[in-house]
């Protein structure tokens, strides 16, 4: 039958592209640390000081400090910068997987056929798909999660995977290494809790699988499951699980109404999810959450942390991408009250459970059991790979 091949490291990008990519890393990191700290100096000793002469006071939230920054040359400097090297991100992997999209889709079909880990890909072309999603390219990213162009389509899933990479490439506390919300939430549930073994987990959202595949290395006895809305990032996520050997069982479902039975899942997660829908959807999610999650049951999401537990000027910061990045919801969500959230899906107040979960691939290991046991530990803010906020519950 012949080696299987992985979908998540065929392309061989030739000289340019790689100059080209590093380029681009190199550039985010400069536009994302660098220039975005004399943004926040430009704010500190200008913006700032005025705002209180004019108001008696300092701004309230992030909404606020935006009015005020939108004047500043640096802002905008810096927005631009932001918003094309966005657009360069994806650019400066696809020329590569247009090239050997063929080949991309002959192996994922082989590798379907072959299921040589007896995972699962279970498609619905009826699925209804969200017009935010239909009518954005969120992130900027050409075609969003859903666009297919050929039969048998990963284009999607290769475009999220390897511009991912570039994406993130460059950001200071983060290791490449895809995956590393799952594999940081993954261990930081063995250390926790470690009584709690899971037998079956959904991951809610699981775009092309890199979240996804960590929980079937750490929880091996586990049933793996995830679901998504794109047929590409699913078929994607499929042929890579299937050649890292971790049988997973991808669906291409709405997360609103999944079709799962009541207490199907032991655990319930999801990565970089919930501020890419409406909050009138977010409501409905976590209600099917509730349902399909097993009592005694865990549910833990890693999201953007709500607006409340961050500064103004942090905020506004984060909340960039509402306004320039295809992220219609991104703000709203943060604006809510997560504990009001989980409550009205049904969930105990006395069993809700937040954390902030330091980057276990860039954390030493002693350091991180540390802040996992320890929740009074000082650790950086969310962002660039230092930690990742959790929201969720016990059922």
């Amino acid at each position: 039958m012949g080696s299987i091949k992985n979908i998540s490291n065929m392309l061989k990008p030739n000289h340019d592209e790689i100059s080209r990519q590093k380029f681009v890393s190199i550039l985010r990191k400069k536009i994302l640390v660098d220039f975005a700290s004399d943004m926040k100096f430009v704010y500190k000793n200008k913006v700032e000081p005025n705002f209180e002469n004019l108001k008696l006071r300092k701004p309230k939230n992030g909404r606020e400090i935006r009015k005020y920054m939108l004047k500043e040359m640096i802002f905008k400097g810096w927005s631009s910068l932001r918003y094309n090297a966005q657009l360069m991100t994806w650019l400066s992997v696809k020329p590569c997987i247009e090239r050997n999209l063929e080949g991309l889709i002959e192996e994922s079909i082989r590798i379907h056929n072959l299921n040589p880990s007896g995972g699962s890909l279970s498609l619905n072309q009826d699925v209804k798909v969200p017009r935010e999603i239909t009518e954005l390219d969120i992130h900027l990213m050409p075609g969003c999660f859903h666009t297919e162009y050929t039969e048998n389509d990963v284009t999607q899933g290769a475009l999220y995977h390897y511009g991912t990479s570039v994406f993130s490439g460059g950001l200071q506390h983060r290791k490449l290494v895809k995956g590393s919300v799952g594999t940081s939430i993954a261990n930081y549930l063995k250390i926790a809790f470690p009584d709690f073994l899971p037998s079956k987990i959904l991951d809610v959202g699981c775009t092309a699988g890199a979240n996804t595949i960590p929980y079937g290395e750490i929880f091996s006895n586990a049933e793996i499951h995830g679901i998504d809305i794109g047929a590409g990032l699913l078929r994607f996520a499929h042929a890579r699980a299937e050649a890292e050997n971790i049988p997973i069982h991808f669906h291409q479902k709405n997360a609103i109404e999944t079709d799962f039975p009541d207490d199907t899942f032991d655990f319930i997660t999801s990565s970089f999810f919930f501020h890419e829908v409406s909050v009138k959807d977010t409501h409905k999610i976590l209600k099917e959450c509730f349902r399909i999650l097993k009592p005694g049951g865990l549910m833990l999401h890693m999201e953007l942390p709500p607006s409340s537990e961050t500064d103004p000027y942090y905020n506004f910061y984060l909340d960039w991408d509402a306004f320039y990045n295809n992220e219609p919801h991104y703000l709203k969500f943060r604006e809510l009250d997560f504990k009001e959230l989980l409550t009205k899906a049904g969930f105990n107040k006395n069993k809700l459970l937040f954390s902030r979960i330091p980057n276990y691939p860039s954390t030493p290991i002693e350091e991180f059991k540390s802040s996992v046991i320890n929740e009074n530990t000082q650790r950086r803010d969310h962002g660039n790979g230092a930690v990742w906020y959790t929201f969720g519950a016990w059922k």
